[in-house]
């Protein structure tokens, strides 16, 4: 029904739009001789979007490592993956490249590795022995930044191979927004150590590198080390950055003492992620989503750390959204969605207040367009800007939140103070 998807996105006015490719389904065994039913469907994908006015932006992989490979090897854990990701991402370079100008090579690399090897509560599920996870035979203070480092190498030679044909790649990173817990020297210092570690771990290297070196402090020989030739491949690796942006949290400060062992890598930076300030409110309202709270201010100021810390490179809002959770009792008519709109539409205008101060935003993804696969939450938390009713034959169905952005792209974004220049991606 992905036509009814794409005529969904021209109804909202809307003209780009963000996909994924699953690895598996261009390579069902990870490597060798692709599956041409898959490239197919992409190229269907693809053409529609081209034919109704809408650019397409593809994310080369999105948590979804072939099965094959975990099997064979370990997946991420081994550094045979960086030569089966490349030969994955020239198979879609070749097979896709002639019509599709703006790529990611990974999508949110730091939730990926904590989630999966830290805590393992996401595939593959690994943590340390004594843990409650699937694979309870991992180390969570080690194997997330193994597979950290063969992302980040196996981003440097995709884009190596990529640079000679065409241009526009880059990587989406998750990131979160941090105030320190109260006014105080150390909270500012836990504020800092929050930001390198969860926005610079994966920026720094793809900027100057190398790790922060706060990282680098404080995780010593559990963080790999890169050699000459890979940190120059690495830097200056990004023609364009995608932040995905949904919350915010407080940093409250931990001292480094013999009655403090991180357990997992999370508690490498000595600073506690709080949801209520130390003035007994939470950083921001609730939203429909357990780990959301509204905080537009967090997006803007990392917008503003892009530009004065890692030298303002064109950034898309790969991701920013909330989701509508089943049974939520304020939530009785799934259309009228108007938490999401009220979200939206105070992020987009921290958005325009960061264009304003110099920052350079190219273009906003709302998450997402339809309620799709939550992980491990299934179809319970709902995301989408369009409702796929499952009790009228999957009809595709506007949203209040749709509906608005249908008028807001209608508007010339002259008028509204957005300008681009002239052969600048859509905004």
């Amino acid at each position: 029904m992905y036509e009814e998807d794409v005529k969904a996105l021209k109804d909202m006015g809307m003209d780009a739009y963000r996909f994924s490719i699953s690895w598996s389904r261009i390579l069902p065994n990870g490597t060798g001789t692709p599956n041409r039913k898959g490239i197919h469907y992409y190229n269907k994908l693809i053409n529609s979007l081209i034919r109704h006015g809408i650019v397409p932006y593809v994310t080369i992989w999105h948590w979804d490592t072939p099965q094959a490979l975990e099997d064979k090897y370990g997946g991420f854990l081994d550094p045979r993956i960086i030569n089966d990701y490349k030969h994955f991402a020239e198979v879609c370079f070749q097979s896709f490249g002639d019509r599709v100008k703006h790529w990611f090579t990974f999508n949110e690399p730091h939730t990926y590795c904590c989630f999966s090897y830290g805590e393992g509560i996401h595939a593959p599920g690994r943590c340390s022995p004594g843990m409650d996870c699937a694979i309870p035979e991992g180390d969570s203070l080690k194997e997330p930044y193994i597979a950290g480092h063969h992302i980040l190498l196996a981003h440097a030679e995709a884009v190596e191979l990529f640079k000679t044909h065409y241009n526009k790649i880059g990587m989406a990173f998750d990131v979160m927004g941090y105030e320190p817990y109260q006014d105080s020297f150390l909270d500012e210092q836990a504020r800092q150590r929050s930001i390198d570690y969860n926005l610079g771990w994966f920026v720094e290297p793809v900027v100057r590198g190398d790790y922060p070196f706060s990282m680098r402090s404080l995780i010593g020989d559990r963080l790999p080390m890169f050699t000459e030739l890979e940190q120059a491949k690495l830097a200056s690796s990004c023609d364009i950055m995608g932040l995905n942006y949904y919350t915010s949290r407080f940093s409250k400060h931990i001292d480094m003492s013999s009655n403090v062992t991180p357990k997992l890598n999370i508690d490498d930076a000595y600073s506690s992620s709080e949801i209520v300030g130390c003035d007994g409110n939470t950083i921001g309202p609730k939203t429909g989503t357990f780990w959301i709270y509204m905080y537009p201010k967090g997006l803007r100021d990392l917008l503003l750390i892009m530009k004065e810390k890692y030298g303002n490179p064109p950034i898309f809002i790969t991701e920013n959204g909330m989701a509508d959770v089943d049974g939520d009792e304020t939530m009785s008519d799934p259309l009228d969605d108007w938490k999401r709109l009220d979200y939206l539409q105070r992020h987009i205008s921290a958005v325009k207040d960061a264009i304003d101060q110099g920052v350079d935003v190219r273009g906003h993804f709302t998450w997402g367009l339809v309620d799709n696969f939550e992980w491990g939450q299934g179809y319970s938390s709902r995301f989408g800007l369009v409702y796929i009713d499952k009790n009228d034959g999957l009809k595709r169905k506007l949203k209040k939140s749709a509906k608005w952005f249908g008028k807001f792209n209608a508007v010339p974004k002259r008028l509204i103070g957005i300008t681009k220049p002239t052969g600048q991606a859509p905004v």
